[in-house]
């Protein structure tokens, strides 16, 4: 759920890694942090609107009378499983335009803000707010590491691509074993590959800055994409840190 190809390079040339900085490449790679940070603000605020405003609340959690998750509503099913099908559906859009790709990022991030109210209710306001500082952090420096670099990644992309294969393989059948060993493994490899997957995202966004050739239509594309992206990593990246570290109600 964390790699979509539309309006990327196909390649990263391995001289390319090695390019100087110019002004374009800043404003092009600006344009993608600032779409991630609005995006996360959005979520956040979607999150604390379906956790903390009771009739929101009602529509899309089931709790006890002490407060606490017990389940999801018809409609909290459905916004919980709309971030996938909206992204299965991206990847068969062929040559999207800037205003769809706009339109499916800010409708990706809305379903998974509107989502992550379920990690208010499971965890402590203060545990989710140092585990999302603490996320925040390594984007930062994670994402730093892939547009300083001068080493290609597009092979340790390939292989963190097939760790996530794995990962959500075996996410799937640790729902029906509720392994708990096996549940520790999976959050400690999602938060490396996620982790990895930043710095390899970065440096591809910056390698395909100058294959697009100053492509402003496809930058556009490649600018939302880029930040959704992005955004799913630190996403995911934030869930498996709260899964491991995150302290419950």
């Amino acid at each position: 759920m964390s790699d979509l190809n539309r309006g990327y390079a196909r390649t990263i040339p391995a001289d390319r890694a090695d390019m100087s900085v110019d002004a374009g490449l800043r404003s092009f790679m600006l344009g993608v942090y600032n779409k991630v940070a609005l995006g996360l603000v959005l979520s956040a605020a979607l999150a604390w609107l379906t956790a903390d405003f009771e009739p929101v609340r009602q529509m899309l959690y089931v709790l006890t009378p002490e407060g606490r998750l017990a389940g999801f509503t018809t409609l909290g099913t459905v916004i919980r499983f709309a971030p996938l099908v909206i992204l299965i559906g991206a990847m068969f859009m062929k040559n999207p335009s800037p205003a769809a790709s706009g339109a499916i990022y800010w409708t990706v991030v809305s379903a998974i803000g509107a989502g992550l109210g379920v990690w208010l209710l499971a965890y402590t306001g203060a545990s989710v707010a140092s585990t999302f500082l603490i996320t925040a952090i390594a984007f930062g420096a994670l994402s730093l590491v892939g547009y300083t670099t001068k080493k290609d990644l597009t092979g340790f992309g390939s292989f963190l691509m097939i760790g996530l294969i794995g990962l959500i393989g075996a996410s799937i059948v640790n729902m029906f074993l509720h392994n708990g060993p096996m549940a520790f493994i999976i959050n400690v490899a999602g938060v490396l590959i996620f982790a990895g997957l930043i710095a390899y995202d970065t440096q591809r966004l910056k390698m395909t800055y100058y294959e697009l050739g100053g492509d402003q239509a496809r930058m556009s594309v490649a600018t939302n994409y880029g930040a959704l992206n992005l955004y799913l990593n630190f996403i995911n990246l934030f869930q498996f840190l709260m899964s491991l570290f995150g302290s419950r109600r």
